[in-house]
């Protein structure tokens, strides 16, 4: 008896290895893959589901895997302007499910499980995005909890709602919260979902009871589940509880293809971050890189690339408001920063010239492969408008090679003066090799950068097949 009061602290200790060793294993890589919400919105289909998984498994070999269907599957009438007229279809325990008129293979209650097993039949993986909380109509029915004596009104929580989506109410942290999130996350591991994006919880608000009672209910289905979690800009304060309890999270609001947003501080109510633009992503991503490791992955959001449409989750169908320069800049700070690559873009209308960047196995390595990286800060006099990173990469005999990025965040071109000591890379002949557009480098940097332009200089080393 004198040792249990030792066994309690051990066996959590136990428990949290556990955990983040299970992490590690759902995510040992930044997750890559493609979300419906920038080029569908609410409105995706089965058909455009697919249409679009097609061209991402044409993609697996440079490790694109996951695909997400985003906010609203569930609706019948997504186009209609209020909760009622959109028509959420629910199953007799008050779960949502697939409207039939848009997933026509959820027929015989069969759910999402159907598409499921054609994505996994295309070597990829699928995942599904949730609002928290529990539908507003289950509650007024008050539906039985499945699995549970439990009834809808004893796990929600009424005066929580999502200040910006008024579909659910919240969860309370009770037995009979709990009993809802293990009935609803068991039903769509059943179809088969790898991937689980939840929604209003990591920041405006945060909630942390529920982050809980959701990582609690996926460990209870034994599936292995990614576990992301939106919107941000997630506190650094809970950096470490999101970390033990979730895979990815959003250190941004929604951002999409805009360079820079800068809110209006005498509207009422003010502005937050929404949209976040490329630039703000700098500083915030630096300030996260401590938290980067194998099974936890700040997230910057997806990239609005390409084509974006034919109904976006926010503006008028259109091709990227980025420049190419833009784009490029994007993707490698998305890179070298080891953030989670989802692409937002319309894949059935992809450009070349975004194909050929999300193909880039040497940038795509950068992100996938990366041992350490971090932002230079002492940079030469001049360079005020310049951001430097610079990352190590994992996998090599000797000493592990340096990649370095630099990043012109001026609306104007700036010239680079470095020398290789100055950025960290080797000296000797002939060079680096700039992986952006592969031509050799003289001993240093001069070199002048578009407005929002970028470059990514590596220690030259034997390229193999893979990286060519």
């Amino acid at each position: 008896m004198p040792r249990m009061p030792r066994l309690v602290p051990l066996f959590l200790l136990a428990a949290s290895l556990a955990a983040a060793q299970t992490a590690q294993n759902l995510a040992p890589t930044p997750p890559m893959g493609w979300n419906s919400w920038d080029a569908y919105g609410l409105t995706i289909n089965e058909a455009d589901f697919k249409a679009n998984a097609t061209v991402l498994a044409g993609l697996k070999q440079y490790g694109w895997q996951y695909a997400v269907i985003d906010e609203g599957w569930y609706l019948q009438d997504p186009f209609a302007s209020t909760t009622e007229t959109q028509k959420f279809v629910y199953d007799a325990n008050g779960r949502l499910i697939p409207a039939l008129n848009r997933f026509p293979s959820a027929a015989d209650n069969a759910g999402l499980k159907p598409i499921a097993d054609w994505v996994h039949g295309q070597g990829l993986k699928f995942g599904i995005h949730l609002i928290r909380g529990i539908p507003r109509e289950s509650v007024r029915d008050n539906k039985p909890i499945a699995n549970s004596t439990f009834v809808a009104q004893d796990a929600a929580d009424t005066t929580d709602v999502c200040p910006w989506n008024q579909d659910n109410y919240g969860i309370k942290d009770n037995a009979a919260g709990q009993a809802w999130y293990d009935s609803m996350i068991a039903l769509y591991a059943g179809w088969g979902i790898d991937y689980l994006k939840v929604d209003c919880i990591s920041d405006h608000p945060y909630k942390s009871s529920e982050i809980r009672q959701i990582a609690a209910a996926i460990q209870k289905t034994g599936r292995p589940i990614v576990h992301s979690l939106s919107p941000g800009p997630t506190n650094l304060s809970h950096a470490e509880e999101v970390g033990k309890l979730a895979n990815m999270w959003r250190i941004s609001d929604d951002h999409w293809d805009v360079w820079s947003h800068v809110p209006n501080k005498n509207a009422n109510p003010p502005e937050g971050e929404f949209p976040m633009g490329t630039l703000q992503a700098f500083d915030r991503i630096a300030a996260w890189q401590p938290y980067v490791k194998p099974g936890n992955w700040p997230d910057e959001d997806m990239l609005p690339f390409g084509n974006l449409t034919p109904h976006p989750g926010w503006g008028d169908p259109r091709q990227s408001r980025f420049t190419r320069d833009e784009e490029k800049t994007e993707f490698a700070l998305w890179c070298i920063t080891r953030s989670p690559l989802i692409l937002g873009a319309n894949l059935t209308k992809l450009d070349p010239f975004t194909r050929s960047l999300i193909t880039n196995r040497q940038l795509i390595k950068m992100d996938q492969g990366a041992q350490s990286s971090e932002p230079i800060r002492d940079l030469p006099s001049g360079m005020e408008r310049v951001r430097v990173w610079a990352s190590t990469q994992s996998g090599y005999r000797g000493t592990a090679p340096k990649t370095v990025a630099i990043f012109n965040l001026d609306d104007k071109p700036v010239t680079l003066h470095f020398t290789w000591a100055q950025l960290g890379l080797k000296s000797r002949e002939p060079g680096a090799v700039d992986i952006s557009d592969g031509f050799k480098s003289p001993k240093g940097v001069e070199k002048t950068l578009p407005p929002h332009g970028s470059i990514v200089y590596r220690n030259l080393e034997p390229l193999t097949s893979q990286d060519k």
